[in-house]
């Protein structure tokens, strides 16, 4: 029986692969730092054993991995942090599978592609940032091709942004739980702007899918959504859902600016705010080809699933 790590298990899509791969029988470890939120997600899943530990701790991380054969690193870590922290994280993960004998499965974003070329980005699309985030992104991908080549198989997916069940770091959980606390919501970005959300349980089955195969290694590919969708049309799911009446306001780029002033995790999001106006959209080509067919929930039964798991949070 295979036997894979979650490392980032208590993140939005940490949470749906520990979920996705319990699903296949498989035993599977959940790495985070806080045992309460472990225990409080994986607490009554038998075939979870849940671990905390530090992935900043390389001695925790080796021990952690030990008798795993897949290392699913869904680790995110606040922007002001990244310049150091994710190549340290990433340095400490591979050896982790080096010193295990393990492989490595990396949840990626769209960072690195840089701005949209205008046409739905394959992976054979040049890897172009212009952000300082996005060329942080291209240097863990470049990590984990230098340790493919040396004998660790890697593989990297990316992701468009996420929504769904426990998945709170993100922009529509923004925008939902406002709404569903009855306050005056507001929507980050330019509502008439169709952008990507990916349904968290869709890029889990989606990657473990991948992580079985042995061809997928030393490889890209790109897991997108179901579609392209407005903010007016999130928030009149969100209506429907919920009965929301009251109005929906927009975060733009000079808002964010100005609390970037008083706020260092404000000011980090300003330089991709870019993605807001001009959508970098995946293309799924390559998966459905060698693969098969996506997992896409459409957005009505995506959201209202989030939004009834908020509620029982609540």
């Amino acid at each position: 029986m295979r036997k894979a790590i979650v490392l980032g298990a208590s993140g939005g899509m940490g949470y749906a692969l520990v979920q996705e791969l319990a699903a296949r029988k498989m035993h599977v470890k959940a790495f985070a730092r806080s045992q309460g939120k472990l225990q409080q997600l994986f607490g009554t899943m038998a075939d979870v054993e849940m671990y905390t530990g530090d992935v900043f701790r390389q001695d925790e991380l080796i021990e952690a991995c030990k008798d795993v054969d897949l290392i699913f690193h869904a680790v995110n870590i606040p922007y002001p942090e990244w310049p150091k922290g994710h190549p340290a994280i990433m340095e400490n993960v591979l050896k982790a599978a080096e010193k295990n004998g393990a492989k490595v499965v990396f949840v990626d974003n769209i960072y690195a592609y840089g701005r949209s070329p205008g046409k739905k980005v394959t992976e054979d699309t040049p890897k172009n940032p212009h952000t300082k985030k996005g060329k942080i992104r291209l240097h863990l991908n470049n990590m984990l091709k230098e340790a493919h080549q040396r004998g660790v198989p890697t593989l990297i997916c990316h992701f468009p942004d996420f929504y769904g069940p426990n998945a709170e770091n993100t922009l529509m959980h923004f925008t939902l739980n406002s709404i569903l606390s009855g306050r005056k919501a507001q929507y980050v970005g330019r509502m008439d702007v169709k952008r990507e959300f990916i349904y968290t349980p869709d890029g889990a089955k989606a990657m473990v899918e991948l992580s079985l195969r042995e061809s997928a290694y030393g490889d890209s590919w790109n897991i997108p959504a179901h579609d392209v969708i407005s903010g007016h049309e999130i928030i009149e799911i969100a209506r429907r859902t919920t009965g929301y009446s009251k109005r929906v306001s927009t975060v733009g780029k000079g808002m964010i600016a100005f609390l970037g002033l008083f706020h260092q995790g404000m000011k980090e999001m300003v330089e991709m705010m870019y993605l807001n106006e001009e959508p970098v959209v995946l293309s799924g080509e390559k998966y459905e080809r060698e693969i098969g067919p996506l997992p896409r929930t459409p957005y009505e039964e995506g959201i209202q699933r989030t939004i009834e798991h908020m509620k029982q949070k609540k």
